[in-house]
């Protein structure tokens, strides 16, 4: 970490205004899903065949080495097989294709009642739904809550990406869900006090928040600044609790849940499913008519983009995410996952960079107080024995160097190279 830090955060045009109060889209039958069975480099049991009838809601894939995860169909139809696509991480993975009958007929499916569920019975009933971060990360949520050492409960309802909306406007739409998800939660850490983040500058959204939860006595919302990245569970920690740690929320007595993630929870405890439906936002300079969408898990994006009004430029950029840390896609064959919350187009722009003005901004507002600047130069040089001084592998890829870089260098990028470097060396 930098001897010398700034404010590290900055308050940025968010443009949400663009789907901020608008409808949420429901799609209309997509002929066929395209679910993913691939996490990262962990093995998946696919648990259907080809010709197979399935149900919304049925087991189709499952991982379970040192993570437990099921995978579940998101439509009623017939297993057609399964498929090499292209990931959101632009490397191939298996997806196993549902033709979707549109009868939408579900399993027989468990549900939970808070009144009578003991703390271990809701961790467990997490890792039975599937449950992950609907925030972007995909990292299962029972394991979270394994523990005995949590005094703090945070809900990121902070949603600091530009352009995306999909948390507010899901909480907005499922209170009911999104109350009893915070309660069980609340109850399954069994800590002291829970602490809903949440911008300042939704102040029409924290009183429907604040009147939801008025007769929960240990639940409080609680906005925060209006800046970027106060998502980001280090700098929310710190926000709310005054407290810095190394790797995990809980070092510091916290656990950190997605809003989303709440919803998902209380919508499984209500009708027993899992998530197999996710709201989307779309939105972005280069596509006619930003919305959020709501669709069914393995849904390709070009059938999003399409119900907003398709491209309004030939050449785009198309991100899995937001535009800061979100990935960009090659192709929008890639489909919406557990995890998927946006899909962010940008007209694509050229930009020349210039030579570094040694203006320190990067270093200043870098949330992880690192040196991005003294590593992007570390990269040019190859330099892997500096680099391992300067903690590359401690970046959170935010974006925000490259974001503040008055020079537009991609700062971030040479980050990256970084990280590849440090991982090549550490395999010899």
């Amino acid at each position: 970490m930098s001897f010398l830090i700034g404010p590290m955060r900055k308050h940025i045009n968010g443009h949400k205004e663009l789907t901020a109060h608008n409808e949420i889209l429901s799609l209309p039958k997509v002929d066929k899903v395209y679910i993913p069975v691939t996490m990262g480099n962990a093995k998946v049991e696919v648990k259907v065949k080809e010709n197979d009838s399935v149900k919304v809601g049925d087991v189709i894939a499952l991982r379970n080495d040192h993570f437990y995860v099921p995978i579940y169909a998101s439509v009623s139809g017939k297993v057609l097989g399964i498929e090499k696509r292209m990931g959101s991480n632009l490397r191939p993975a298996d997806h196993v294709v549902i033709e979707n009958d549109g009868l939408y007929t579900k399993a027989e499916l468990s549900t939970l009642s808070l009144q009578e569920a003991s703390a271990e019975r809701i961790v467990d009933f997490m890792k039975e739904k599937g449950l992950v971060g609907c925030g972007g990360a995909g990292f299962p949520t029972y394991v979270k809550y394994n523990t005995d050492k949590c005094e703090t409960l945070i809900i990121n309802a902070v949603e600091c990406e530009p352009y995306i909306t999909s948390d507010a406007r899901d909480m907005e739409e499922n209170q009911e869900f999104f109350h009893l998800g915070v309660k069980a939660m609340f109850k399954a850490s069994r800590a002291k006090k829970c602490m809903i983040g949440i911008k300042v500058s939704k102040p029409e959204l924290i009183a429907v928040l604040q009147g939801l939860f008025k007769d929960d006595k240990d639940i409080e919302v609680t906005p925060v600044p209006d800046v970027y990245p106060m998502g980001w569970e280090r700098t929310l920690v710190y926000e709310l609790v005054h407290k810095r740690y190394d790797r995990l929320p809980i070092e510091v007595n916290c656990i950190v849940s997605n809003a989303t993630t709440a919803i998902m929870l209380g919508q499984a405890m209500t009708n027993g499913l899992p998530i197999v439906e996710k709201i989307v936002t779309v939105s972005g300079d280069a596509v006619k008519e930003p919305h959020n969408v709501r669709c069914p898990v393995g849904t390709p994006f070009s059938e999003l983009v399409k119900a907003c009004g398709g491209y309004t430029s030939e050449s785009v950029s198309l991100i899995a995410g937001g535009p800061m840390m979100g990935g960009s896609v090659i192709k929008d064959e890639v489909v919406v996952a557990s995890a998927t919350n946006a899909i962010t187009v940008l007209a694509y722009k050229k930009v020349e960079s210039l030579k570094c003005l040694r203006c320190g901004q990067c270093v200043e507002h870098c949330p992880s107080g690192l040196e991005p600047v003294n590593i992007s130069n570390a990269v040019k040089a190859k330099d892997v024995d500096r680099l391992e001084k300067l903690h590359p592998m401690d970046c959170i890829e935010c974006g925000m160097c490259t974001y503040i870089c008055p020079s537009k260098i991609e700062v971030t990028e040479n980050v990256r190279k970084a990280k590849q470097l440090m991982a090549l060396r550490a395999k010899k």
